[in-house]
């Protein structure tokens, strides 16, 4: 399992560098101001976040520390630009970083709706396609993600990755609970089947009462 560990601004902030980096590479590496606005896109973001600079800044530099993001300067410039290391520290193919971008941004989500999240990023023909990719980044030796029970009245599992504190923490205290095998009903004992029939007498014998003294009745307006 990852041993990262994120804050959710440092989540926010790891999927935006990759996000850039993959549908506007000509921008990328990002400046400081470029990456607020990402990460405070109202757009393909959960929960949606106003972030300060200076938190972002923050956000970057506890990266840099953990080895997953560092800052450059551009050619003939003095503007600081930073880029994300993540691929140093993980062997991924471009559709799975797309998967893992969009869990960041996005939280737990069905392959169904990565699929469709992740277009900008890569095209993935099928979700069955995207479910093999998933499994991928669930082996053992890689550990980025992994599967959350269906919520009540949905069938379709949702996938949750595991560079954040917060997802680690949802993945380990979610987990599947067995179906409870139906047990028989305890038989009635012997005094209570006695007790029932009583009872289902005394009725009987009040409704046939009824009955006579109904009938009774109506044979004095006959």
């Amino acid at each position: 399992m990852s041993s990262f560990a994120l804050s959710s601004l440092e989540t926010r902030v790891l999927g935006c560098l990759l996000e850039k980096e993959r549908q506007t590479p000509e921008n990328y590496p990002l400046s400081l101001h470029s990456l607020t606005a990402a990460c405070n896109q109202s757009t393909n973001r959960d929960p949606v976040v106003s972030y300060e600079e200076k938190a972002v800044e923050a956000g970057l530099n506890s990266l840099r520390e953990k080895k997953l993001a560092s800052v450059i300067f551009g050619a003939g410039s003095r503007v600081q630009k930073y880029r994300h290391k993540l691929l140093e520290h993980y062997t991924l193919t471009p559709p799975e970083v797309a998967l893992l971008c969009v869990l960041l941004l996005r939280g737990p989500q069905t392959p169904g709706e990565l699929r469709s999240r992740a277009e900008r990023m890569h095209s993935f023909e099928s979700v069955a396609e995207v479910q093999a990719q998933l499994n991928e980044l669930g082996r053992p030796e890689t550990l980025l993600t992994r599967v959350l029970p269906p919520r009540p009245g949905q069938k379709e599992r949702r996938y949750i990755q595991l560079l954040s504190a917060e997802g680690t923490q949802e993945a380990e205290s979610t987990t599947e609970v067995p179906a409870r095998e139906a047990t028989p009903e305890e038989a009635p004992s012997p005094s209570q089947i006695d007790a029932l029939t009583t009872e289902i007498a005394s009725l009987r014998a009040e409704l046939e009462q009824l009955r006579a003294e109904f009938a009774a009745f109506r044979r004095q307006f006959e």
